[in-house]
């Protein structure tokens, strides 16, 4: 781990406790766990998980943290939610909404030569690997799964345009595991973007912007919402 992430550590896992509170007379059904893409704008009240529990009326409990990863083997800051699968936190709930996948890729293998790593978060069958066997833990609890995709780039001024293509390989794989299992409904962002529109991107155009994470959030509530 470099001098940089230990220094930002504890502030990011003090980010991962900022989730909606639940109200002592309310039991919560939704839970988040994921990387910045659920947890960007948390502590302005506008992420992903925010916007869900607004066009719900209903809390949602997030656990999201930036710079997570679905593979991430340090016991003790993975235990404090880098390792996304130790996000989970145990509870009766219908819905877990969750993402992670991208930064496997962009920190781990940079986007380039990424096939061993893909195979591992996810087979091209989308039978195996770390991020099936996440989601058939949370399966097994009795909850229903929302699997959040990533926003594409715009063509223009991003650190991760070179990451398109295993952005599309990966979410086609998970495309393939959520038709085999129809607790799991994978909401796809790869066309939410137009070419050359920055306005669905956060100023350091990798993350979303409040006007995606209101969007995005919709999208999840209406899956929510008819199932």
């Amino acid at each position: 781990m470099t001098l940089l992430r230990c220094l930002l550590l504890p502030f990011l896992i003090l980010l991962s406790a900022c989730g909606v509170a639940v109200p002592a007379d309310q039991s919560a059904r939704i839970l988040a766990m994921g990387d910045s893409l659920l947890a960007w704008h948390g502590l302005a009240g506008k992420s992903i998980p925010d916007n869900v529990a607004r066009e719900l009326q209903e809390p949602v409990v997030d656990r999201s943290l930036s710079a997570a990863r679905i593979i991430y083997k340090l016991p003790l800051s993975g235990g404090a939610g880098m390792n996304i699968s130790k996000q989970y936190t145990p509870g009766k709930w219908d819905w877990v909404i969750v993402n992670g996948g991208g930064n496997d890729l962009w920190l781990g293998c940079g986007c380039v030569a990424c096939g061993r790593k893909m195979d591992k978060l996810i087979t091209a069958d989308g039978r195996g690997g770390a991020i099936p066997a996440m989601l058939s833990e949370l399966r097994a609890t009795g909850a229903r799964v929302i699997y959040v995709g990533y926003l594409r780039s715009p063509g223009v001024g991003s650190l991760i345009e070179h990451c398109r293509d295993e952005g599309n390989a990966l979410e086609a794989r998970i495309t393939r595991l959520a038709a085999q299992d129809e607790g799991i409904f994978f909401v796809s962002n790869k066309d939410m973007v137009p070419h050359g529109d920055r306005s669905y991107h956060a100023s350091d155009m990798i993350h979303p912007s409040i006007k995606a994470s209101r969007e995005i959030g919709r999208k999840v509530a209406e899956i929510i919402r008819t199932n």
